[in-house]
Order: C-alpha cells, then structure tokens, then sequence
C-alpha cells in the first residue's frame, strides 16, 4: 500500500517538471517517420535499443523495469542483464515502454503534456471498454455483441500499437538530442544516483537551458539542490562531456 501510495506521489510530481518532450505524440510521425514505422512493426527490438541507449550503453546501471515494478532488481539483473533486458522487452512489452518514459522524464525533469496524457488515456480507456465487452459478449452468448467486441479488441489494439510506436519515437527524438544530434556537444552521462527513481522527489535538472525555465539571468547558476553533486561533477570516465543544451 506504502508502495503503490509512493508510486502516486512520483506520478503527480512528474506533472510538476519544468521541461517538455521535444516533439509530443503528435509530431512523432512528422519528426521521425522511419523510425516510426520501425517501431510500430518491431516494438519489442524498439524497446531494448531504447532502453539501453537509455542507460548510454552501460548495462551494469541495468534493473528490470527501470526500477518501477514490485519484480525489478530481484530478476538477477546483475548476472546477465541482456536476457533479462530481452525477456523484459518480449513478456512485459508496454511496460518496458512506460520504464524508459519514466526513466527519461526523472532523469531531464520532463513533464507530460495534457495533449499525449490524454491521447495515452484514450488508449487505456479503450483496452479496458474491449476486456469489457468481451466478457459481456462471453457471458451473454450473444454473436452480435460477440462480433461487436472482436471489432472494438482489434481497434483497441491497433491504438495501443500505435500510441506504443509514436511513444518509442519520442524517446528516440529526445536522446538525439541529449546525445548532441541537435546541438554540437552531448550532454555526459548522470552519476549513478541521479537515476535512482523514488528516493529523490525532484531529480536534478540536468541537460537544460536554465534561463529558458528558472528566469536566472545569464551566466548565474541556478541554487545547488541538497544532496546533489555540485555542477562541475566530473563525468564518468568514458563518457561524454556536458555540454546539453535545449
């Protein structure tokens, strides 16, 4: 109970991030249409790139889920994090999706836009009117409403495909630009801390323009979280240097 209270915490403060996706659900298609197309026809093979682009390549930082799932950390991650990552991305496909959203959004401080929190809504609501239906359909044994329910399952889950490949694509759009594919320097890899997802409230704001959201002037530097690394944190060896602008 303790558990999924906290997981509600964490969801409202998501609302509360200063920065935005990139391109939202929308534009996804416009943004990036090949990969749109990829992710819709191969989302599972989507979701594991993703995801370990995520973790910029270093499956060491790897847990199941992202951290989020009653499961995550006790799926001996550690010993062999690929099969883990795979059996993840091919079992639990629409979390493996929700896992780096939410990875993604603590770690740049991202909100969600009403816009795509109603397009996500809309789908969800019409998985569950499909279950609905179904079990009306199996119960009554009616073959109208049984025809009925076949025709909504199939709508609901071309919108859950879909809304699953659009998702995928702005995940992709928004590490291109945190790799640097939208400005001449990518941003460095956050300390290991900085991706821990419940026990900090308000991650650290990393990889965007200050003057854009927090109204510093220029060249201050906005006040030091408590409990943070202070900004000249040196990056782990091996990764690139900061440098991410919005």
């Amino acid at each position: 109970m303790a558990a999924s209270q906290e997981y509600m915490d964490k969801m409202q403060l998501r609302q509360n991030y200063r920065n935005v996706w990139h391109t939202d659900l929308m534009r996804t298609i416009s943004a990036d249409t090949p990969y749109c197309c990829f992710s819709l026809f191969c989302g599972p093979c989507v979701s594991y790139l993703l995801r370990k682009r995520a973790l910029y390549d270093d499956m060491s930082r790897y847990t199941c889920c992202a951290g989020y799932m009653p499961c995550s950390g006790k799926c001996g991650e550690s010993k062999c994090p690929e099969l883990c990552l795979c059996t993840e991305v091919f079992c639990c496909f629409g979390n493996s999706v929700a896992s780096t959203r939410f990875l993604l959004q603590d770690e740049f401080n991202i909100q969600t836009t009403q816009c795509d929190n109603c397009i996500i809504g809309f789908m969800f609501c019409l998985q569950q009117l499909a279950c609905i239906c179904s079990l009306v359909a199996c119960l009554v044994g009616s073959d109208e409403l049984s025809d009925a329910s076949q025709a909504l399952n199939c709508l609901a889950d071309m919108v859950y495909c879909t809304v699953c490949a659009c998702m995928q694509t702005q995940h992709k759009v928004e590490m291109d630009k945190r790799d640097g594919k939208f400005g001449p320097q990518p941003m460095a890899v956050p300390p290991a801390q900085q991706m821990s997802r419940f026990d900090q409230p308000y991650p650290p704001n990393v990889g965007y323009g200050q003057p854009a959201y927090g109204g510093y002037p220029p060249g201050a530097q906005p006040p030091q979280a408590q409990g943070y690394p202070p900004a000249a944190y040196p990056p782990p060896a091996g990764y690139p240097a900061p440098g991410y602008q919005r």
